[in-house]
């Protein structure tokens, strides 16, 4: 080989190693506190002072942050198979165990594969009388507090979601189960600490936190075997065509029962988790967000009375909620319930023209690309009009918007199985409630998103109960 070709090889070999801009290593303590106290603000940071592709080296542990849309199309779809999932849920299978959200490979394909016929379209139409009812229920609650005492919303979202899960997806009534939701806090709690310690602090050490989830994973255990024997009673344990049912079917092929048991408590706690958290958070922050906005609530006000009247929401209702539909996605972009999507990557791989070696950590971050000022005009702005698609394009804008810049529910193959029931929950509990209510902030409570397994809002949400005139 020439002198000259070996150079060029050795330039472009040298290319192909580029590393990322992003904070020195000096900066560790002061991003480890961040990591700590203020997730967002460091994604956020990193983004505005380095660009689309970051690296932030934390102690023993260097993060490749992406925030593009080809970035994420990259790792989420194109080259799925090369990242696994990583920080964070790595930690979180601690506290979750192998259920769908944190296992890999072939158990995972096989549990996707056990639990996607219960969130078909079809089968999901037929449950939309269910959490209509459900809406009705939350509604009839909050009219007991109408010009009185302010109401921790977010409490009742939480048990609006449980009682749509336990209805739709276990076919199974979970008001006998009140402590799921304090459980989950724990399980969560630990999740985190886990992930800000990067996994180094032994779960033997008792301190609070770990007391908390051994004690709460204690108790899911005993939901899960509850849900199990009261299923194996029922019409002699004839299977139905809900989660629990496919669930405890699939588990029954495990050769070592003890082996069987942790698999139904980790896919059930996994589905009692994801099934009513993201909900509930994005519906927190559509009320947080409305409060804030009058005029938002009176086009939403207006198009309840018109496509609903007096009756109860149906099916067909969810096509017809047009503007209802476009604020809930617009309280997605601004507060995406899945608000970051950790990675690792299992080979060497190259991203944006920089080198990510195998082994190495990839956040991406629908929080930021939300936010991303190239892909969204006023992207601090609550706008729900912006996903009219009727609305004209401002006068020499540029391409149209990435597919990538919008990960509400992922994307790729593990885009979420439940995004179609989360949206049919959201969009008619709005409906139900604004039609008849209007919800006030309690003046003085700060409202702070609480970066959890899905992006919370922290401290909970007061709120006051007012009956809408006219």
């Amino acid at each position: 080989m020439s002198g000259r070709s070996e150079r060029t090889v050795e330039r472009r070999d040298e290319a192909s190693r580029r590393v990322p801009p992003g904070p020195p290593r000096r900066a560790a303590p002061t991003l480890l506190r961040r990591l700590a106290g203020d997730r967002l603000a460091l994604m956020r940071a990193a983004a505005t002072e380095y660009g689309d592709a970051v690296r932030i080296s934390i102690g023993p542990k260097t993060l490749y942050f992406f925030n593009h849309p080809d970035h994420a199309k990259h790792v989420l779809a194109d080259n799925a198979a090369n990242y696994h999932k990583g920080i964070g849920l790595i930690q979180a299978r601690r506290a979750l165990g192998d259920g769908l959200l944190t296992s890999e490979g072939e158990l995972w394909r096989e549990q996707r594969r056990a639990i996607q016929p219960v969130f078909q379209h079809k089968r999901i139409s037929r449950q939309a009388a269910a959490v209509a009812e459900e809406a009705g229920k939350l509604l009839a609650r909050l009219r007991a507090f109408e010009g009185g005492r302010p109401v921790d919303l977010v409490q009742e979202l939480t048990g609006l979601t449980l009682g749509v899960l336990g209805r739709t997806l276990l076919d199974t009534d979970l008001g006998a189960f009140e402590s799921i939701g304090h459980e989950f806090e724990a399980v969560q709690d630990q999740a985190m600490f886990d992930m800000v310690t990067l996994g180094a602090v032994p779960g033997w050490i008792p301190l609070p936190t770990q007391r908390r989830f051994r004690g709460a994973r204690a108790e899911l255990q005993r939901v899960v075997d509850a849900l199990v024997a009261e299923r194996g009673a029922r019409d002699g344990g004839a299977a139905g065509d809900d989660a629990l049912s496919l669930i405890i079917d699939s588990a029954r092929g495990e050769p070592d029962p003890a082996v069987g048991r942790r698999r139904l408590r980790d896919e059930i706690v996994t589905l009692l988790l994801a099934g009513h958290e993201t909900t509930a958070s994005t519906l927190g922050w559509t009320f947080y967000l409305v409060d804030r906005h009058p005029e938002v609530f009176d086009r939403l006000h207006a198009e309840a009375v018109e496509v609903l009247g007096d009756r109860p929401p149906e099916y067909e209702d969810l096509h017809r909620l047009r503007y209802t539909s476009r604020v809930v996605e617009e309280v997605m972009r601004l507060y995406p319930p899945v608000w970051i999507l950790p990675r690792q990557a299992q080979a060497d791989d190259e991203i944006g023209g920089y080198h990510v070696p195998a082994g190495s950590d990839v956040l991406i971050c629908p929080y930021t690309l939300h936010r991303h000022p190239a892909f969204w005009d006023a992207p601090e702005q609550f706008d729900p009009d912006r996903f009219d698609p009727d609305r004209p394009r401002p006068e020499g804008a540029g391409p149209e918007r990435p597919r990538y810049a919008y990960l509400p529910f992922g994307a790729g193959p593990r885009f979420c199985v439940g995004s179609h029931l989360g949206l049919l929950e959201a969009t008619f509990t709005i409906a139900v409630l604004v039609r008849e209510l209007r919800l006030a902030k309690v003046p003085g409570h700060r409202v702070v998103p609480e970066p959890m397994l899905s992006l919370r809002v922290g401290g909970g949400l007061p709120m006051t109960v007012h009956r809408v005139r006219g």
